[in-house]
């Protein structure tokens, strides 16, 4: 037996619960597709399951790497496989779960991902540049990055440059996809309206504040300082300048709330790219059962 079901969508809208039950279910495992849940200690900020269903239902690819490591895209996906491949050995279909789209993405296509880790001593070379340069300079070693690049975009040339120089080859040359030979299922989930996604949010954020996420930073800041990078991330940024006492704490959630919805928009647009996608609304009183549904008329089908 193999397979994944990719549970996706903006945040908020309650993958992590949905998945939790499917999972206990189908007596399979979840794997994690969130970007900052991978850190280990930014626990409330990041929304991580909490002990119960950890409990109830083995996770993967949570609390693997310190805040002061980088997790790249391409050790995640290698990480991703190999335990796709034990689990399908162990007779599971797991669960890839999350708002992340490059992790999901990065697995279900098989993205080629040049195995080149940030160099700093390069980048801050490149950065003493401006970006007109750094992007003529692309254009000479790299033409068909530039391309697909925009003149803006810094951080997709500093990218190209940064693997240009390590490995001596064009990053449009590393890159491709090869995609699993197993069936995927790709669920979706999402808010049909602006004003049932920001009361999610609120609720979340409200949440977070009871579980001690104020003390969380605290810690956080005494531990690493108010420079890791870790700590200018969503929520973890505004709980910063209110301990900083440039805003209230109401001011800090108020924010907080804001900014979530809009990144849940930006996670929306890139999700709504992949017609493979079913999608569910997130707030119909049978998500449950219609989910599962699907999911056993997917089974009987592909596997």
């Amino acid at each position: 037996m193999s397979g994944l079901i990719v549970i996706c969508g903006e945040t908020a809208t309650g993958k992590s619960g949905l998945a939790v039950a499917i999972a206990k279910q189908m007596r399979s495992s979840i794997l994690s597709a969130d970007s900052r849940q991978v850190y280990r200690e930014f626990d409330i900020g990041t929304a991580k399951p909490d002990k119960d269903d950890r409990a109830a239902v083995p996770h993967f690819l949570i609390d693997i790497c310190d805040p002061t490591e980088t997790l790249t895209v391409a050790a995640y996906q290698e990480r991703a496989q190999f335990l796709i491949d034990r689990l399908h050995s162990q007779g599971q279909i797991p669960l890839l779960v999350g708002g992340t789209g490059l992790y999901i993405e990065a697995v279900t296509k098989g993205l080629k991902i040049p195995r080149v880790a940030p160099i700093p001593e390069l980048r801050s070379q490149l950065v003493s540049l401006s970006q007109p340069q750094c992007y003529a300079i692309l254009q000479q070693v790299d033409p068909t990055s530039t391309a697909k690049i925009h003149p803006n975009d810094t951080v997709r040339t500093l990218r190209a440059l940064e693997v240009f120089y390590a490995t001596g080859s064009p990053i449009s040359q590393q890159q491709g996809e090869n995609p699993p030979n197993y069936p995927i299922l790709h669920i979706g989930l999402t808010c049909n309206s602006p004003e049932a996604l920001r009361d999610r949010v609120k609720k979340r954020c409200d949440r977070m504040v009871e579980l001690g996420f104020v003390a969380e930073v605290e810690y956080l800041i005494a531990k690493y300082g108010t420079d890791l990078p870790l700590l200018d991330t969503l929520g973890y940024a505004e709980v910063k300048r209110h301990l900083a006492g440039e805003i209230s704490l109401a001011a800090a959630m108020e924010q907080t709330i804001l900014h979530t919805c809009q990144f849940a928009k930006r996670q929306r647009t890139w999700f709504r790219r992949y017609p493979e996608i079913e999608w569910f609304d997130a707030d119909r009183p049978d998500l449950r059962d219609a989910v599962q549904s699907w999911i056993q008329r997917w089974r009987d089908e592909k596997i």
